[in-house]
């Protein structure tokens, strides 16, 4: 499932090739994948323009000409394309925006949505989404006073999203791993400078993820930013860890495949 990176990588790239674009036409081959009736989904899309693009958490939020939004979440499978139709990938579109003969495709939209809401619905949708760990005023002191009276394990505590916004399965791992800290450690049992370790970690991994664009296919077809980032453990049982080469293992914490080294993380 794309995070936090995977998503502000999107929005860095869309904002040159449709911000300010006109949508001449809009295809939804699947009606789950929108929130209205067809008709009115066109309706109030079509002839309107990309004022702006914006991203919260996992989200991206399209903001129209007309005051509408199109809310975006790919959750698990989802991705997009930007490009010509002998360009786009070999998947099946679930709802097309076209900008003439340039078009955005949304792919794989089989638990993902593209939903048209109002200003105040879109904020409605986000009342209970947490603090964006790389908002300059999330400080490493609001950091220790939210973790003080925070019960649970570390690989839960990252991945709710009430209460740091954006980050998932994946950069969980990588983080903790980055940090040395193992995913099933309970938050009480963090000294002052584990948790001062796990913030800074926290950022790093993430900027680093929107450095290295993520690790999604490309967005376009000379699109040569997305998809570099290479996972320290996520995905890599049995492969050497990075840092101490001991063999990464797997553990199901929370309903969730979750990889850490077990010699150097503690």
């Amino acid at each position: 499932m794309p995070e936090l990176p995977e998503m502000e990588t999107y929005k860095s790239l869309l904002q040159p090739l449709i911000s300010g674009q006109i949508i001449t036409q809009v295809t939804v081959n699947r009606e789950k994948s929108i929130n209205v009736p067809v008709n009115q989904f066109k309706a109030q899309v079509e002839n309107q323009k990309i004022e702006d693009i914006q991203r919260r958490a996992k989200y991206l939020i399209f903001h129209l000409q007309n005051g509408s939004c199109l809310l975006l979440h790919l959750m698990l499978g989802g991705k997009m394309f930007h490009g010509k139709e002998e360009d786009k990938p070999d998947r099946t579109v679930q709802v097309q925006l076209s900008f003439g003969n340039q078009h955005l495709y949304f792919i794989g939209l089989r638990l993902g949505y593209l939903h048209l809401l109002s200003p105040e619905m879109v904020k409605q949708e986000f009342q209970d989404i947490g603090s964006e760990p790389l908002d300059p005023n999330f400080s490493l002191d609001l950091f220790q006073n939210m973790m003080k009276n925070k019960r649970g394990k570390l690989k839960t505590t990252l991945l709710n999203q009430e209460f740091i916004a954006g980050i998932g399965n994946r950069y969980s791992d990588e983080i903790l791993w980055h940090a040395q800290l193992l995913p099933d450690k309970n938050i009480p049992d963090l000294d002052v400078a584990q948790v001062n370790r796990l913030y800074e970690s926290m950022r790093y991994i993430l900027q680093l993820g929107i450095q290295q664009g993520g690790y999604m296919d490309p967005l376009y077809k000379e699109d040569s930013k997305t998809g570099k980032y290479q996972m320290f453990v996520h995905d890599r049982e049995g492969a050497a860890c990075p840092r101490c080469h001991a063999p990464i293992v797997q553990k199901e914490i929370s309903s969730r495949k979750t990889y850490f080294c077990n010699n150097c993380q503690h």
